[in-house]
């Protein structure tokens, strides 16, 4: 066999060794580790958030909890100038009986109303609405009741790429992807894109807590 022949063959060989290796490294390095979980709250103040229509005094806090109760407002998140596009939120909830509430995701600040941009994923129990706590609101919706009133549960918002995943205790109550061409909607823009985050105070007779708020992004 000649010598240049040799050559060829050692170096596709050792070629073939190296591909897989390469291959693997490119694997581990697309799937990134998620990072670090950041509080979003310092326990004792508003320090981050803003509330919209202050003067309805429908928010407050106590001993480390956003209690929601009065007129329509909501308290965004202002805390990071960086929108927040694939990331993991977790928090713990405890609704009144009859309180209806709502989280808010890929939104953005605005002053008066109900968000337009992005999606809520419901905080109800026994209100008179019959889309349920871990509802992604009016797109895809749960019916039956998970947790209790006056009793504080873990919730879990999930985004990667188009898929919402909602846990409630651990358990996944609701796994949806977005269709491809989802148009914004007329009066609502309910489409995953990228934002901040949002809390809802619904009206007079619900009470709604929040606390123990944290998110860590996947990308």
């Amino acid at each position: 066999m000649k010598r240049n022949n040799i050559a060829f063959f050692v170096a596709a060989f050792a070629l073939l060794l190296i591909l897989p290796a390469a291959g693997l490294a490119q694997a581990t390095a697309a799937k990134k580790k998620p990072g670090k979980w950041v509080k979003l709250t310092d326990g004792k103040s508003f320090k981050g958030w803003k509330i919209a229509e202050p003067e309805q005094n429908s928010w407050k806090v106590e001993e480390g909890v956003f209690i929601a109760q009065g007129p329509r407002s909501h308290l965004h998140y202002v805390g990071d100038p960086k929108p927040f596009v694939n990331f993991e939120l977790q928090l713990e909830v405890m609704t009144g009986p009859t309180s209806n509430g709502g989280i808010y995701i890929h939104t953005e600040w605005q002053e008066t109303s109900w968000p337009k941009k992005g999606y809520e994923i419901q905080v109800n129990q026994t209100h008179g609405d019959w889309r349920k706590s871990a509802s992604i609101y009016s797109v895809n919706d749960v019916k039956e009741v998970h947790v209790k009133d006056n009793e504080w549960y873990k919730y879990n918002i999930i985004v990667e790429g188009k898929r919402i995943i909602v846990k409630l205790n651990d358990k996944v109550v609701n796994d949806w992807t977005e269709e491809a061409g989802r148009q914004p909607g007329k009066d609502f823009t309910r489409i995953l894109s990228s934002g901040s985050f949002a809390l809802q105070a619904h009206d007079p007779k619900s009470v709604v807590k929040y606390k123990n708020i944290q998110v860590r992004r996947l990308d």
